[in-house]
């Protein structure tokens, strides 16, 4: 045998061949090393704990695998002759368009191919899929088979003779070797079944029939008498005590196997079949189900264990337990095995039994599988006949070979499962096979049935061997005995008969001794595809090596062929002694390891992917029942894949369901495959129980199990058929329903496989559950749920074909199990009772809860807990267990669920009856189904009648039939003839409609000149319907109706046209006669009369000429009464022309003469509409004209709508204009409206009157815009900027001029520790409440750099340091306690007054502009802070205590957008005098501007664009214009423009007023003169306090008071120049009461037309004695007036501007005027 690895194959492994003696159990064995190489890579050994997605090997080498289209492929041989003479099954090879469908060809072929059960379709050529699996990361688990453990025969045999010698080994007895006869071993089994064929050994010794029994085991030549008292001895020595015994233990086992496993694994099995179904049977006449009599049974019997044991409690008096009626034995005279051959014993156990302690590696015992690497050596004393024997696989003593591959038998995952993770699938799929149930590694099926369990005993207070399985107690421990096989405890006073001592030698429990029969395929190693291939390789070339004959004509052994293979095969199984192991990898799931099809998942771009034969598509094809599961089922819907060797076989079974299945071999070596068609499916199971009746005896359900094979040869003696078929890579193979299949492969090759179901095969499916109800096996899906999602989802005919009928009996035997479980339930009532159940009406009292379940529920809800069937239409739930019935076993009186009697089931609560779908919806959805069916039957039962009822069939009624058959997707007989004759009805009902419908005729009608131009085709079409619109064809149109014999309204309609046509000409006639006798409308009527008949009538076209004329005067005198446009005009002189009126007609000559006057007034309207600009008086003039003449609607649209928008446009600047003398002037249009309104009126092509007055309103509000954009050095940017960097100094200020935020000690950040204080205490006890930092006062973010001196951290963003330019050591001293350390700042910052004085302006303004509001926030913002700052800016009571406040305000003061010169110098004088850091004192800080490079100019792009250093040497299409100073000056002095427009007048610039002081900056030039005195003589201050002697820092214009305080009583000082400020009052004309429009608005003169802008200001002594002044305005004016587009090339003037500022208020300081720098 084959010993496989336990991990990728990398251990020892060896074949063993057994080989038997010439005369007797001496053996021989014959070894092959298939050890790999030690180092070779394809054998890696992993960890079992490795799981299989995390394994690598080396890929499969696809060329050295037979594979279909290469040249290693086998090739389909000649017909050979089969060892058992077979015959072949049929191979079909479908061409390219037959292989398109799978169903359809399937269908095609299922006559032929169901009489074998199977079948071989070899595709097209061109159809070659490749491999889609990747091999290195495939590794699947294997099963390993002995190969004649499979044969029924053989391993009955085994087994007896196992159990056997057990038995006499308890009783003292070895069974060392075979008892002698003739001097040959007597073959006991052989000699148990030939006495149990002649009735059993007292019927044998009374009739003497020993030496015939003699002769049958072949031995002859002997003395009779001898031979017989020789084999009567052996037979009464050690088979009678023994079959004895197995009278008497056997039933008792058999029900304890049965009560173990919840009742009977099938019905009785004596003379029934076990795929015998009641199909085609009405339910009402079924007999009880085979389930219902073994469970009934079963509970009987129980029943009487359970009053025997409460009769007498006395474990040593337990009566031995009767024979239950559910378990009837196949030969009750004694057993009937298979004959085999002589000198074939061989024990399976021939190893010592485990330690008692060893439980838990035991199998049988929910543990482990035993280890594959070998066994430990006999430690008790054995019978030398079994120690001759090999050891097999080296499994326990428990008989059951099964192990769990995927689920262990409590529902767990196995350890190989877990670290694979490849066992099972998700929830989401479901395996066919029975997840709860372990699996049989090996085999082609899992093991539905699980392993025998023991009876439920409560286990708390012992483990298995220490309490007695019968009285479940674990009292008096010396009387308990451990049985050797299964290790399980019990009394000896409780067996039966009791054991009076302890057994000296091996004790067996009966169960043990009688054999369960259970058996199964061992788990085999984890390989990959390419090690399993050199497994393969191995042992075929070490197998037949030796036992192939030499050639000489070739001078080497004869190659293996498909023949020795079969053959040695069928030797192999059939052989006792000879034992070969292989391994084979069955059962693999595709969703977990991936399919050899390409999927659409992994290959969608693949085309075969979605190819219908592909095995991933095929469950699930249009056709296929299976895709009305709701659900993938592992195996079934969803692939399994296939990895065999040499010999790896697969044992007879059908499919599950019955249903059809399609292998598919992707490479490798031949599959041989027998099938046996379902017709002889019976057959077949009765010749199975008959071989090995003692199998089926312990094991019912043993065909589930795919672990038996039985030759075809003892098959066919039983007439069963039996066919085989080799099948090669790239073949399918196709089962048939009901079929049963077996077969073996011939080398290393991989198949895939799955289930399908065309609409034939739902039969077979009802019949398959029913053969699993009556085993108690667990079905894959349920059936009826199938039949009811069909009928919900599909409502096509050909699905109502095959479910009409499985839904009536779905229907019928429902309805009746609900009928029977009604008059159960009311068979209960008291007498006379009218019971009503809550199912029949709703407001009954019934104790039976009803539930109506419209939705549905996991299938355990309904799967019922005895017969394992889906009950999906309806259960019985037990509210106190939780168990689910159907309603066979609620009904029966044998099943409980709770302990109650039938009684109280009935008549009281703890049931509830769950429908799934009432009676009558369950009624209504098979009648749709079979209403649907029924079409085709109606539909011709229809036409039948149609043709039968009357001579001439309507038409109608025939046209209707054809529509109603085509809808009707099925092949109608008749349908097609009915389309012929309807569509003959048609054409001439076609043609009549052109001579009977009033659509008007198509004619041609055209002149002859022009038809002399036509082809000679339109000549020719023209005379084809000349032809076609004949009178007489009218006539013969009738007659053809009559020889055709139907009936239709157009014939009778057709009739009537004829009689109408002749009326017509005669009235036409009388027409042409006298015109002038009819109206207009008479004719028109008359004629249109005639052109209905769809004929060439001759007096048609006279009556059309004379009714166009007539229509046409009418039409122009009614329109000449009324405005035509100039079409209207052309349109009646056009067709004037076409009807042939003259010339002379008076109405023509009045419309051609509109017509030229129309075309000259659109000639005008164009051209002026197009000129630039629009003469809006010429425009009001034609629009008047237009109201009398023809003219265009487009052109008067045009012309109304440059009217309309201009008139528009006047109206909003007048209004505009209104709202901008409103005195408050909040109420005057905001900036934007404005803005916008000009940029619609930049849209007409000329702008209306105001428009530019309105334009320069603009253009003063824009100056004051840019004046706060130099406030705040934001120039050269766009005028939008000023409101967003407002926004952002407002919200910056915010922060700065915090009051909350109060003088503190410095906070050290959060990212770091504390700095020393150096001795600071915090001022005056408050701490801020806020812990910011820096000039920005905001929290902690990026870099902070602290202050050596005052301990202040600052922000590196801040100070524009960056973190790679400050190192570890270095020290920073910051700009408040370091005046030369420069602030960098992005822009400039206003001073408050500055920023106060363009406030004012605001009321001059023609508009409210945006960013009143930030402004006022800014300013009120900045002097509630000033107000703040007052009590500390007094001279007189600061000391060096204020150090550190006066830093701290100062930081804040910095770190505003908005400079208080004041405060700063105040502060900055203050810290320097208490706490100097530079040797001089600092400057009086003037203004506070942007540290920020300036960015270069438009101008100067260009300049280093193209390398110039002038801006002369630029291209002339890049030069600017020079700004002239002095032609700017002498423009603001001439006399301005006409303004029709002035609403307000100009204000000051903030640079005239900043720039208008004496030498003093601090000083105001109309309030106070300039003190040279470098001492503040402010008598409020100390007197002695220093100051320099640029420095006074009182002296700042249009400062705010101060508020009241302790040094100024009045809240004023009266020596400061804060005691007043500057005052503006409102300058703008909008604001005076009377100002008005007046007349001259649009044109006239305006009282500001002579004003000059330095007029419109409010003078002062300054101002009209200081002219240096007021040419700097005009140029800073001028400045700004410039356009937006123009402020880039003009930003050097703008420099220049800012440079003269300076050097004019330096001079100021030395004393020089500003006149001599003007002049």
């Amino acid at each position: 045998m084959v010993v496989p690895p336990s991990n990728g194959g990398n251990a020892s492994a060896t074949t063993t061949t057994t080989q038997p003696g010439p005369s007797g159990p001496s053996t021989g064995t014959f070894q092959v090393n298939l050890n790999p190489p030690p180092n070779t890579s394809i054998f890696q050994n992993y960890p079992p704990h490795i799981p299989f997605s995390q394994r690598r090997a080396p890929p499969l080498d696809l060329s050295t695998v037979e594979r279909r289209g290469q040249s290693s492929a086998v090739r389909d041989a000649h017909k050979r002759t089969r060892p058992h003479g077979l015959q072949e099954a049929p191979t079909f090879r479908p061409t390219e368009e037959e292989f398109q469908d799978p169903m359809e060809y399937i269908r095609k072929i299922r006559p032929e191919g169901e009489k074998y059960g199977i079948c071989k379709i070899i595709p097209p050529d061109s159809w070659a899929p490749e491999f889609a699996i990747n091999t290195e990361r495939f590794f699947f688990k294997t099963r390993r088979q002995e190969l004649n453990s499979v044969e029924g025969g053989t391993r009955t045999n085994l087994n007896y003779l196992d159990q056997l010698a057990k038995f006499h080994k308890q009783h003292g007895m070895n069974l060392n070797r075979f008892p002698s006869v003739d001097k040959r071993p007597l073959d006991l089994y052989k000699l148990k079944k030939a006495v149990a064929q002649r009735g059993g050994f007292e019927k044998v010794c009374k009739l003497k029939k020993w030496a015939e029994i003699g002769r049958d085991l072949g031995y002859s030549g002997k003395i009779m008498s001898s031979l017989s008292t020789s084999l009567k001895n052996s037979y009464q020595r050690w088979l009678h005590p023994y079959e004895e015994f197995l009278k008497m233990a056997k039933p008792g086992v058999q029900q304890q196997l049965e009560f173990e496993n919840g009742g009977p694994f099938t019905p009785n099995s004596v003379g029934q079949s076990i795929n015998r179904s009641h199909q085609g049977t009405p339910t009402e006449m079924r007999n009880a189900s085979p389930a219902m009599k073994a469970s009934a049974a079963l509970n009987a019997s129980l029943k009487e264990i359970s009053e025997a044991r409460n009769a007498d409690q006395s474990p040593a008096e337990a009566p031995l337990l009767p024979p239950s009626s559910g378990f009837t034995p196949v030969n009750v005279g004694g057993w009937n095995p298979v004959n085999l051959t002589p000198l074939s014993f061989q024990a399976v156990n021939g190893h010592p039994p485990l330690q008692k302690r060893e439980l838990d590696n035991t199998f049988l015992g929910h543990a482990s599988p035993p280890p594959m690497t070998g066994l430990t050596p006999p430690t008790k004393e054995i019978p030398d006949y079994l120690k001759a024997a090999p050891l097999t696989n080296g499994h326990s003593p428990n008989p059951l070979k099964r192990t769990i591959s995927h689920d262990s038998v409590n529902g767990t995952l196995s350890v190989d499962a877990s670290a694979g993770g490849e066992a099972e699938d998700s929830n989401e799929r479901r395996s066919k096979r029975a997840k709860k149930a372990p699996t049989v590694v090996g085999s082609h099926m899992s093991l539905l049935r699980p392993a025998t369990p023991r009876l439920t005993r409560d286990r708390s207070n012992g483990k298995p061997g220490e309490i007695c399985e019968v009285c479940g107690t674990k009292d008096d421990r010396s009387q308990l005995l451990v049985c050797d096989g299964c290790e399980f405890g019990y009394h000896r006073n409780c067996l039966d008969p009791p054991a009076k001592v302890n057994p000296l030698h091996d004790w067996h429990c009966p169960r043990c001794l009688v054999g369960t029969g259970d058996f199964g395929f061992e788990e085999g190693g984890i390989y990959s595809l390419r090690q399993f291939q050199e497994k393969a390789r191995q042992f075929k070339e070490s197998y037949f090596a030796p036992r192939m004959q030499y050639d000489p004509v070739h001078n080497t052994k004869r190659p293996v062929t498909e023949e020795d293979v079969e053959r040695e095969f069928w030797r192999l199984v059939e052989s006792p002694s000879e034992e070969v192991e292989v391994e084979y990898g069955a059962d693999i799931h595709s969703t977990t390891h991936g399919s050899g099809f390409p999927t659409i998942e992994k290959n969608p771009q693949d085309l075969y992917s979605r190819d219908l034969w592909n095995l991933n598509i095929l469950p699930l094809h249009p056709e296929s029942l299976f895709r009305h599961i709701k659900s993938d089922i592992s195996g079934m819907t969803v692939p399994w894949l296939y990895v065999g060797m040499c010999f790896s076989t697969f044992c007879w079974h059908n499919e599950d369901h019955y249903g059809y299945s399609a292998n598919y071999q992707h490479f490798g070596a031949t599959k041989t495959w027998y099938g046996i068609p379902g017709a002889d499916a019976e057959r077949f199971e009765e010749a199975m129980k008959e071989a090995v009746p003692e199998l089926f005896e312990s094991q019912p359900d043993l065909l589930f199990q795919l672990v038996t094979l039985l030759p075809p040869d003892r098959l066919k003696k039983a007439g069963v058929n039996v066919y085989a078929l080799d099948q090669r890579a790239g073949q399918f193979v196709i089962t048939f329903p009901q079929a049963y299949h077996a077969g073996f492969n011939h080398g290393f090759n991989f198949n895939e496989a799955v289930n399908f179901a065309p609409a034939d095969w739902e039969p077979y499916g009802e019949a398959g559950v029913e053969r699993l109800q009556a085993f108690r096996k667990q079905p894959c899906f349920s059936h009826d749920e199938l039949l009811m999602t069909a009928a919900s989802r599909d409502t096509s005919i050909s699905t109502a074909m095959w479910l009409a009928p499985a839904l009536i009996r779905l229907r019928d035997r429902e309805l009746y199990q609900r009928r029977e479980l009604q008059s159960c339930h009311k068979s209960f009532s008291p007498p006379g009772d009218l019971h009503e159940c809550r199912s029949e009406s709703k407001d009954s009292n019934c104790p039976l809860g009803f539930v109506l379940q419209d939705e549905d529920v996991p299938e355990v809800e309904y799967q019922c807990q005895y017969c394992k069937a889906y009950s999906y239409l309806s259960t019985v739930k037990c509210e106190k267990t939780s168990k689910v019935m159907c309603l066979l076993h609620m009904c029966s009186s044998e099943w409980e669920c709770c302990g109650s009697s039938d009684a109280e089931r009935m008549l009281r609560p703890g049931h509830t009856l769950r429908y799934r779908v009432s009676d009558e919806a369950l009624n209504s959805i098979v009648q749709k189904v079979i209403d649907r069916a029924q079409l085709p039957e109606v539909w011709q039962g229809k036409l039948e009648k149609a043709l039968e009822d009357e001579a001439k069939p309507s038409l109608k009624v025939l046209k209707a039939l054809v529509s109603e058959g085509e809808k009707i997707p099925w092949d109608l007989p008749g349908l097609a003839d009915l389309k012929l004759f309807v569509t003959r009805c048609n054409e001439w009902v076609e043609e009549a409609t052109n001579y009977i419908t009033r659509k008007q005729q198509n004619r041609r009608k055209e002149k002859q000149g022009n038809r002399r131009n036509n082809s000679a085709k339109a000549v020719e079409q023209e005379e084809r319907e000349k032809e076609l619109r004949k009178i007489e064809n009218i006539h013969k149109l009738l007659k053809q109706a009559a020889d055709i014999s139907f009936d239709c309204p157009e014939i009778e309609t057709l009739t009537q046209r004829s009689r109408d046509i002749a009326e017509f000409q005669s009235n036409a006639n009388a027409a042409l006669i006298d015109p002038g006798s009819r109206s207009t409308q008479d004719l028109a009527e008359l004629a249109e009369l005639g052109k209905n008949f769809n004929v060439d009538v001759p007096e048609v076209e006279q009556l059309e000429g004379l009714v166009q004329k007539m229509e046409w005067t009418d039409q122009a005198m009614k329109e000449s009464k009324s405005w035509q446009t100039l079409g209207d005009v052309k349109r009646l002189i056009k067709g004037a022309e076409e009807i042939g009126i003259s010339d002379r007609e008076p109405l023509l000559l009045h419309f051609k003469d509109q017509e030229s006057r129309g075309e000259i007034w659109e000639t005008k309207a164009k051209d002026l509409i197009s000129s630039e600009p629009i003469h809006y008086p010429q425009l009001e003039a034609l629009s008047r004209q237009s109201e009398h003449l023809p003219v265009t609607p487009d052109t008067k649209a045009a012309v109304e709508a440059i009217l309309a928008k201009e008139r528009e446009a006047l109206k909003t600047i007048i209004s505009l204009y209104d709202r901008c003398k409103d005195p408050d002037f909040r109420k005057r249009p905001m900036y934007k409206e404005v803005h916008s309104v000009l940029e619609g009126l930049n849209e007409l092509n000329c702008k209306p009157t105001g428009t530019a007055d309105l334009d320069n309103m603009v253009k003063r509000h824009e100056n004051w815009m840019r004046k706060g954009k130099k406030l705040f050095g934001k120039a050269n940017a766009p005028l939008h900027i000023l409101q967003s960097h407002m926004n952002y100094v407002n919200e910056h200020n915010a922060f700065c001029f915090d009051l909350v935020d109060k003088p503190r000690m410095p906070v050290e950040p959060a990212t770091r520790e504390n700095s020393p204080a150096n001795g600071e205490q915090d001022v005056e006890g408050v701490k801020s409440e806020k812990n910011v930092f820096c000039m920005c006062r905001q929290p902690e973010a990026g870099m902070m750099l602290e202050c050596e001196l005052c301990h202040e951290w600052y922000h590196g963003k801040c100070l524009k340091i960056a973190r790679g330019k400050i190192k570890e050591d270095d020290r920073y001293t910051c700009p408040i306690c370091d005046y030369r350390v420069k602030i960098p700042r992005d822009a400039a910052r206003p001073k408050l007054e500055d920023l106060v004085e363009w406030q004012s302006e605001i009321p001059s303004l023609p508009f409210q502009p945006e960013e009143e509001e930030v402004l006022e926030e800014i300013i009120s913002t900045a002097k509630s802070f000033r107000d703040f700052m007052r009590p500390h800016i007094n001279p007189v009571m600061t000391n060096p205590e204020e150090v550190t406040t006066q830093r701290f305000y100062l930081r804040k003061i910095e770190g505003a957008e908005i400079l208080l010169t004041f405060e700063t110098n105040f502060f900055r004088q203050e810290l320097h005098k208490w706490a100097p850091v530079a040797p001089e004192p600092p400057p009086v800080l003037e203004h506070s501007l942007s540290t920020r490079k300036p960015r270069p100019t438009k101008q100067q792009k260009l300049m280093q664009q193209h390398g110039v250093k002038s801006p002369d040497d630029l291209p002339l299409q890049f030069r600017t214009k020079p700004y002239n100073i002095n032609k700017a000056r002498r423009d603001s002095d001439a006399p301005k423009g006409q303004h029709t427009l002035a609403p307000a007048g100009r204000p000051h610039s903030s640079h005239s007023t900043s720039t208008n002081n004496s030498s003093d900056p601090y000083n105001h030039s109309n309030q106070m003169p300039h003190s040279a005195s470098s001492t503040h003589t402010d008598p409020s201050y100390p007197t002695h306090y220093p100051l320099s002697a640029t420095h006074n820092p009182h002296h700042s214009p249009a400062s705010p008071a101060f508020p009241t305080s302790p040094y100024f009583s009045n809240g004023q000082n009266p020596d400061s120049p804060f005691v007043e400020s500057i005052r503006y009052a409102p300058r703008s004309p909008l604001s005076h009461p009377d100002a008005a429009i007046d007349g001259g608005l649009f044109g006239g003169e305006s009282t500001y037309d002579n004003i000059q802008p330095h007029d419109r200001l409010p003078h002062s002594p300054q101002q009209t004695n200081d002219h240096a002044h007021e040419h700097v305005d005009r140029i800073f004016d001028e400045f700004m007036n410039q356009p937006e587009e123009e402020l880039a090339h003009r930003s050097e003037i703008a420099e220049a501007l800012e440079d003269r500022d300076r050097e004019h208020e330096q001079e100021n300081i030395d004393g020089n005027p500003l006149d001599e720098f003007v002049h």
